[in-house]
Formats: C-alpha cells, structure tokens, sequence
C-alpha cells in the first residue's frame, strides 16, 4: 500500500471512530421524537398538525414524502418534484412496513419526520445501490389527502343484494368517495379515468331498490353533482351531445340549477344550436345576472349567433343571384 493510500485508510477509520463517539442528526432528532411503535423501531415528530381524523385502514392516500439518510441533505427518494403524486393504496403501494404504520397516526394535511429502525425499514440487507445494509432512515411525510377506499372495496364486493341490506348512508359515502376519486382525476385532467368514476358512483346509487319517497329524493339529490360533473367531463372530452345528455338529467332534477343550464348553454354552443344556448344562458343569467362566467359565454354566443346569420345571409343572397343570371 503506497504512504498516501495509508494516510486515506487511517483518516477513514479516525473518521469512522469520530462518528461512533459524537452524537450523530439522527441522535439530536430522537431527542425530540415519539416512540409509536413501542419497541423504538418507528420514532415520530410531528412538525405541522392536521385535521380530522387518522388514515384509516386500507384507504388511499395522497402524499409527498422525502427518504434521507443520515449526514446526507439529498433524499433517496423524494415525490416533493412531482406536480400530482400518485395515490397509493396501502396495503399494496405502500411497500415500505415503517411508513405504512406511520401513515396510519397521520391526519389530513399533517406533516411529520418518522425515524425507521432497518426492521421497518430496509432491513439488514438494504437496497443496493442506494440503501446501505442496516440503515435507520429518516423519511418526512406531508398528507395531502386520503379516501377511505377501503369501504369502497367492502361494499364492491358485496352481491347486488347484499348491498340493498346497507344502510343508505353507507352507500352515499361509498358514492361519495368514488366521486372524490373522480375529481382527483378530473382535476388532473385525466377525463376518462373521471367520467369512469363518475358513472360507476352513478350505477350504485341506480342499484339501489329505494324504500319510500324519502330515499328516493336522498339518492336524487346525491345524483345531481354526479350529473353535472358527467356533463363537464363530456365537454372536456368533446362530446357536446353527451355532455347534453347530463345537463338534461341533472335539470330534470332541479329546473332551476344554474350550472345544469350553463353546462347545457355549453354543449349547444358547441352544437351550433345558438338558440337553444341563448335561452339556457337567458334562463341562467335571471338567476344569477352578475355571474362573469354566465355572462361571458352569453357575449361569445351572440357573436357566433349572428356570424352564423350573416353567413346564412350571404349563401341566400348567393344562391338568388345565381339563380337571376340563368
């Protein structure tokens, strides 16, 4: 071994020796952690407080979070660059036991730091190249949200008539967390994956064998954002006469509501029918005459209305003039 070959290996192990001596950043973050494993394995901090209730079992979860070890300030793995992290079901996209348990102490909008033993962790073994053998691991946690999907797959699984046995408010929260997924997919503009969301919610409330007039007018009322949110979809997806098609569903249920009639007054500008836009904005506008939204689109189909007419005009005057010069 050549003189500067030692020097290396000895200022390694001196290196190595003060470490073991000096309390490390793992050391001082303990000082401040909660034991909620019981056995030291997962330590928690929780640095921002959330609202609600814990996770619960088996639910969905959307989060960011960052792995580190330790005396490095770059995460192994980080979502924190990720404009829509994915939603991870636990149970099955949670891999790792430490976090999944720690997620399950969190609330809504919480954010917390989790120190994992390697047990909870990556065990003794690690995960080449990025987690040495027997590495503790910090990971810091923020919960964006989560759905209780979980009662989503109870009740999938039931037989159509199981589910008739549930009680009502079980299923409008079934329908409720199917329609959250759908705006979470809606909102990343993933239209499809929506419209699937939306109308499976809308196919368990059409399952239901209603008892009494009451009922019926709660699964009515539950229909209702379902139609409309079908029928923005549609028109996110091109589909003019579909998105009509729920615009009319929805107004059967409540005539009055004015954003079935701005949604209609949409679709039929898209069809060309400029009449039948003007009387759903018109209609929509007496409700709400100060609505920019209602308002603007009610300027856009004017234009059009009379482009189409001076169009309409020029072809006749046309057509006429042809048919003097024969």
């Amino acid at each position: 071994m050549s003189g500067n070959g030692l020097v290396s290996s000895i200022r390694r192990l001196i290196n190595a020796e003060e470490r073991l001596r000096t309390p490390g950043p793992f050391d001082h973050l303990r000082q401040q952690m909660n034991d909620i494993s019981g056995d030291g394995g997962i330590l928690k901090e929780v640095v921002q407080p959330g609202e609600g209730p814990p996770v619960p079992q088996n639910a969905s979860v959307l989060i960011h979070y960052s792995g580190f070890l330790e005396y490095s300030d770059r995460p192994f793995e980080t979502t924190t660059n990720l404009r829509y992290p994915r939603m991870m079901k636990l149970g099955r996209d949670v891999t790792l036991v430490g976090l999944e348990l720690g997620l399950l102490t969190m609330q809504r909008g919480e954010f917390s730091r989790f120190l994992f033993q390697p047990q909870y962790a990556y065990g003794d073994m690690g995960c080449p190249p990025f987690i040495p053998p027997a590495a503790v691991v910090l990971y810091e946690v923020q919960i964006l949200d989560y759905l209780d999907s979980g009662q989503v797959d109870d009740f999938i699984a039931m037989s159509p008539e199981e589910q008739n046995t549930v009680p009502l408010s079980t299923l409008l929260d079934v329908v409720n967390t199917v329609r959250s997924f759908g705006n979470r997919c809606f909102n990343q503009s993933r239209y499809d994956n929506a419209k699937d969301r939306y109308k499976q919610a809308m196919m368990l409330l059409g399952n239901r064998e209603t008892q009494g007039d009451a009922e019926k007018e709660r699964i009515r009322t539950t229909l209702l954002p379902l139609y409309l949110n079908l029928s923005l979809t549609e028109l996110r997806l091109d589909s003019p006469h579909k998105a009509l098609k729920y615009g009319n569903k929805a107004l059967e249920i409540d005539s009055a509501n004015t954003k079935a009639l701005f949604r209609c007054g949409q679709a039929y500008l898209e069809l060309h029918e400029y009449e039948s836009a003007q009387g759903c904005l018109i209609t929509a506008q007496a409700k709400k005459p100060f609505d920019s939204d209602i308002n603007n689109l009610l300027r856009k189909v004017a234009i059009c209305y009379k482009d189409s007419l001076d169009k309409q005009k020029d072809m006749y005057s046309k057509m006429f003039r042809d048919f003097r010069g024969k």
